[in-house]
């Protein structure tokens, strides 16, 4: 299960990904010996056949938040617990598997290719045993539905990212009823991440339904599980197999998500209400390490912690300053403050675009990504901001920034802040920490870019293309996801051909001189990749830390 969803944020205050297998640990909680991050294509998720796991049972999984909005394509339904639920239910029709490679879900998609290159063409062939649970088969319409809620041109519907979808001309059926055939304007490489999930014509075929259809419901699934109860009062959704499944029958009797606040997790879990808990903070993982009965297990997900500039206000419109703040800050220092009770190490990395443990890598951060007092100093000067004792002063003004935080952040998210604070210090910029409340830190700072330094985490960006929005120049107060307002022209033409290049290595290549353009922007400041940590019940099978993949609940269950 994944925490969030393809190219959403997640606060940092959130809780990491599942988990995998055991780890030893020493009596007092700490790691017995670190090893390094997980490589790429490793999962630990207790690999079991079917014949190894008994019929029956449920599957307690904590959730941060009740949901509000169940639609994952709107912006209020684009967040992780909302997206996890959503595509449980809903027609997944890829499955990504430990190497981060889509492959078609042949319970939804017997296959999907492209059949012309001028103009880019897709042919999907559903299965024809695949049905919504209002009796009808999936089709080309509810494709086409989907197209016209996210390509942008009905403004009406609240679509949280059009990319992709912006440059198809046409979805109509193909041969037969169970073809559809989607034509592009312009070719693009990610097509695999279109209309995935699948959502039904009928729930999104009007803005009013699309917007407002999915509130704190479903009205309408599809796949291997279905929602049987929304208990708001005791914060818990349960989720049962469809009877109506064409497909292999779950194992599990179960599955009940409840909402928790994420500072609960650890003693829900000891207390068995809950069967998975992150352990990724020093505190959680003693604890959890030493629990009976349990796996620490460790995996590598697309999973971004990042240091995000604000490049419309006060001083840091100065790409100066910014680059002063990418060598003032030690990258670092901060992994290992954060990692040194966990089992993994952690280690900086230096791209925008790809985890270290993906195809296509390359570290672009070239001067800017090091950490060096000297030249933080020398930008500054530049920039008119003079040493005078131990601060920078302009115009008789002393150079002095703010660092937004939410008020439910973890320890460490607050140590990060404060690290950050004396470092930069350290170059004289007097850094001030500003405490937001939980509830309005994205909505009323991050995302309409009111704030000067934050640090929030993007995930599960396996394609490309979805970081499009994230660098792109923004257009008056349509920010899209660039909520720091740093991009170029040149960014956006490098971006654009990128996600028109189907051969993949003359894409990759065209990601990594956009990055390191993103870098000489002083745009963010990657920090580590975020490892998953997780303690899970030890007779939990084919559940964890599964880094790139998705997970199958198909497969999920109690071992006999």
């Amino acid at each position: 299960m994944r925490q969030t969803p393809a190219a959403a944020w997640t606060a940092a205050t959130a809780a990491a990904a599942l988990l995998v297998t055991g780890c030893g640990s020493a009596d007092d909680g700490r790691p017995a010996a670190q090893r390094s991050a997980a490589p790429a294509g490793s999962q630990e998720i207790n690999a079991h056949p079917l014949g190894d796991i008994r019929q029956g049972g449920t599957l307690k999984l904590p959730i941060s938040q009740w949901i509000a909005d169940y639609n994952r394509y709107t912006a209020n339904g684009n967040q992780g617990d909302a997206a996890d639920i959503n595509e449980l239910v809903e027609p997944s029709l890829f499955n990504a598997d430990a190497q981060g490679q889509s492959h078609p879900d042949k319970d939804f998609l017997l296959s999907a290719e492209v059949t012309s290159t001028s103009p880019q063409t897709v042919v999907y062939k559903l299965n024809p045993k695949a049905k919504w649970s209002d009796g009808k088969s999936l089709s080309w319409r509810d494709f086409q539905a989907v197209w016209r809620a996210l390509n942008g041109k009905d403004k009406d519907y609240e679509a949280a990212n059009t990319s992709g979808y912006d440059q198809i001309t046409k979805v109509e059926q193909g041969a037969d009823a169970h073809q559809v055939k989607v034509t592009f304007g312009k070719p693009y490489a990610d097509w695999k991440r279109l209309f995935d999930p699948l959502l039904p014509a009928a729930g999104i075929d009007t803005p009013e339904k699309f917007n407002k259809g999915w509130t704190e419901k479903i009205p309408i699934t599809g796949a291997a599980f279905k929602i049987s109860s929304y208990d708001k009062t005791a914060q818990t959704i349960t989720a049962v197999p469809d009877p109506d499944w064409w497909g292999t029958k779950p194992k599990l009797d179960s599955i009940v998500f409840r909402a928790l606040d994420y500072t609960a997790w650890t003693d829900a879990y000891l207390n068995k209400e809950i069967d998975y808990a992150s352990a990724l903070l020093p505190e959680d993982y003693k604890r959890l390490a030493k629990a009976a009965g349990t796996d620490i297990r460790v995996g590598a997900r697309w999973d971004e912690v990042h240091i995000e500039f604000n490049g419309a206000r006060g001083p840091l419109k100065d790409v100066r300053v910014r680059q002063a703040l990418q060598h003032a800050i030690d990258r670092k220092a901060i992994a290992t403050a954060f990692g040194k009770d966990l089992p993994v190490r952690l280690k900086t990395y230096g791209s925008h675009f790809f985890m270290p443990n993906q195809a296509g890598y390359q570290d672009n951060s070239g001067t800017y990504g090091t950490y060096d007092l000297k030249k933080a100093g020398e930008l500054l000067d530049a920039a008119g901001w003079k040493l005078q004792g131990e601060n920078r002063v302009k115009g008789g003004k002393q150079l002095t920034l703010h660092y937004t935080l939410s008020s439910g952040s973890t320890s460490a998210q607050v140590d990060q802040a404060e690290l950050v604070q004396a470092q930069l210090g350290q170059a004289g910029i007097k850094l001030v920490i500003d405490k937001v409340p939980a509830n309005d830190y994205f909505s009323k700072y991050v995302t309409i870019g009111n704030f000067e330094l934050t640090s929030f985490r993007w995930v599960d960006q396996v394609f490309r293309s979805e970081a499009y929005p994230i660098y792109r120049e923004t257009s008056g107060k349509n920010l899209y996801e660039n909520y720091g307002s740093v991009g170029s022209p040149e960014v956006d033409a490098l971006l654009e051909k990128a996600s028109r290049t189907n051969d993949t290595a003359a894409a990759n290549k065209l990601y990594n001189e956009a990055d390191a353009r993103i870098w000489a922007l002083g745009h963010s400041i990657p920090l580590y990749q975020r490892p998953q940590i997780l303690a899970v019940r030890s007779n939990l099978a084919n559940f964890g830390a599964g880094g790139l993949a998705d997970d199958d609940y198909t497969k999920v269950g109690w071992l006999k």
